[in-house]
């Protein structure tokens, strides 16, 4: 369970700097091939680099879809709770519920359409050709332009990441009705840098009743 937890991050991190290499690639080709190096920039207008563009811009899409329930699951979503606030505790907890309710409803609608649309352009036909089963009827489906992969694929984030989306709104349901907390996310907070507790200290006594307090050594004892 802890692997699910942490899923979205996985996948966006892997999502996002997969995307920046083939940016910097492709960005790195581009300048180089017109470099003009003998031998070399011939070599280099040989390597087809058109289909990058078109390969970021669907990791991209990927990577704001499981991206969207990692912001569910952390409470990084904006939010209008002015009104809310000011109902009673109870009032309040009846609304939360009520609007998580109506969020995992929205998805679980929006991934049914989607996996609905998947099957139809060419799902079907790819997992019914691999089974050796007759496909007759179905729709092979389109491909991209570039990459010429079957555009069913890349619709795949839509029925997967809105009902990962889904199941983080229950999730967040369940834990809030149980403990009354919701996901909050601190912005300032900047992950692998510790806050030290503040040291309460008057730089005008004297820990040894002779000498001032050291302002540059602060845990010390004055010397």
């Amino acid at each position: 369970m802890k692997f699910f937890d942490h899923l979205e991050e996985w996948l966006v991190t892997f999502l996002m700097g997969g995307a920046t290499l083939v940016i910097f690639v492709a960005v790195l080709h581009r300048y180089a091939a017109g470099l003009p190096i003998a031998g070399v920039q011939d070599w280099l207008l040989s390597i087809n680099m058109t289909w990058a563009q078109e390969l970021t811009i669907i990791m991209f899409v990927w990577m704001a879809k499981f991206g969207a329930a990692y912001g569910v699951r952390t409470g990084i979503h904006v939010g209008v709770d002015v009104l809310i606030n000011r109902l009673s505790d109870a009032t309040r907890s009846k609304f939360i519920v009520l609007g998580l309710c109506a969020g995992a409803l929205f998805t679980g609608i929006v991934a049914t359409l989607g996996a609905r649309f998947v099957w139809e352009n060419g799902a079907h036909y790819f997992f019914a050709s691999l089974a050796g089963m007759a496909a007759e009827g179905a729709f092979e489906g389109p491909t991209t332009p570039d990459l010429e992969w079957p555009t069913w694929m890349v619709y795949s984030a839509i029925p997967l990441g809105t009902s990962l989306m889904c199941f983080r709104f229950l999730q967040v349901m369940v834990n809030f009705i149980k403990t009354g907390e919701l996901p909050h996310h601190d912005h300032g907070h900047v992950d692998g840098l510790e806050e030290e507790p503040p040291v309460d200290i008057n730089p005008y006594s004297m820990s040894d009743n002779l000498h001032p307090n050291d302002m540059n050594n602060a845990k010390g004892g004055g010397k």
